[in-house]
């Protein structure tokens, strides 16, 4: 049988404190959280400039299991701080909510606390500050609201969105027969129309996101978020397709029921950048994206030449251009890499 959005929710989860095989150890996914340390740092930059915080109010949806979740909200309140600092405005309070969905291991994260306040409150000593943080979970999918209206500074998301809220209508003909057997997801030889029903859930769920979360902002909160994206609309997945194969062989082999295996999809899509902004811009009531949605591998990739051609000294400045001028003219965009950053504001 096919998983519905119930079962989704209570099906997906990091693994219970598996920590070799958490997402967090996988060096593409790292490389591409660091590069998107600088959009995060501008984002909070520009929140602190434009609103006077008492308690900053941050929501990490989709969060880790496991430390990278805390790091990020390390990170976060690092960046805050020294934003005050500069701008000679009190350092706020900060209340955290850490959502994943109800199966994630909230308990190994909570246990992760006491060390956490010890480390931030040696941090803010170094730096003669006294930093208040309290944390919270919200075990709720994010495809809903979460929050009370207006209530929320900053939003973060690190590699969630590609999860859908259900496996896709529509995977079936009239008579109940599944269109892309011997797959678990878009393949090579998948019908033209899977990789449709795909993008029109992830779709339906985005704009559910950006539309909850634009309720739940207050004027001037911002959002950053990582998706983990495709070259191209309705690209086959790699490592996907190749789990297809290896289920297909065990099938065969007579060890899993092949029946079982035609009528299994993932609930999961990877959109391309146009994909993302077309979203964007079918919401641009609620939410006006204010940075580019940027490809990991743009700058990952240049950098080292850029930076030895014409010194590395202005390389920051090269990409805030860059971006600013993405943003003007949202023109079309060469995908070089499967990391998507954006970088949103909720405006009126």
């Amino acid at each position: 049988m096919r998983m519905g959005s119930m079962e989704v929710e209570e099906v997906i989860q990091m693994n219970q404190g598996r920590e070799k095989l958490a997402m967090p150890t996988i060096p593409r996914y790292n490389k591409a959280i660091n590069k998107a340390r600088n959009i995060l740092q501008r984002s909070i930059e520009d929140l602190c400039s434009e609103v006077l915080l008492e308690c900053m109010i941050i929501a990490d949806l989709g969060c880790s299991s496991g430390p990278n979740a805390l790091t990020v909200i390390s990170e976060i309140i690092e960046f805050t701080c020294a934003a005050c600092q500069r701008l000679n405005h009190r350092v706020p309070e900060f209340h955290v909510f850490l959502n994943h969905l109800p199966g994630n291991d909230f308990n190994t994260l909570f246990r992760m606390f006491p060390s956490f306040h010890k480390k931030l409150k040696d941090d803010a000593n170094k730096r003669g500050l006294e930093v208040q943080c309290f944390i919270s979970g919200v075990p709720r999918s994010f495809y809903a609201r979460l929050f009370p209206f207006q209530f929320l500074h900053f939003v973060h998301s690190n590699y969630s969105l590609h999860w859908l809220s259900q496996v896709p209508k529509g995977l079936v003909d009239e008579n109940g027969v599944a269109l892309n057997k011997g797959n678990i997801h878009i393949g090579k030889n998948s019908p033209t129309e899977v990789p449709k029903v795909f993008k029109q859930q992830f779709d339906k769920d985005f704009i559910l996101f950006l539309s909850s979360r634009s309720k739940e902002l207050v004027r001037g909160g911002r959002m950053v978020l990582t998706l983990s994206g495709s070259f191209k609309s309705g690209d086959p997945v790699f490592l996907w397709e190749l789990l297809s194969k290896a289920l297909s062989k065990m099938a065969f082999e007579g060890l899993i029921e092949e029946e079982k295996l035609d009528a299994f999809d993932m609930p999961v899509y990877k959109p391309s950048a146009e994909e993302v902004r077309n979203v964007i811009d079918a919401e641009g009531e609620d939410v006006r994206a204010i940075a580019k949605i940027l490809s990991n591998g743009v700058r990952a990739t240049n950098e080292p030449l850029l930076a030895l051609e014409f010194r590395e000294a202005i390389i920051n400045d090269l990409f805030r251009v860059y971006e600013e001028m993405i943003t003007d003219s949202m023109a079309t965009m060469v995908i070089t890499t499967t990391s998507l950053v954006l970088s949103l504001e909720r405006k009126g």
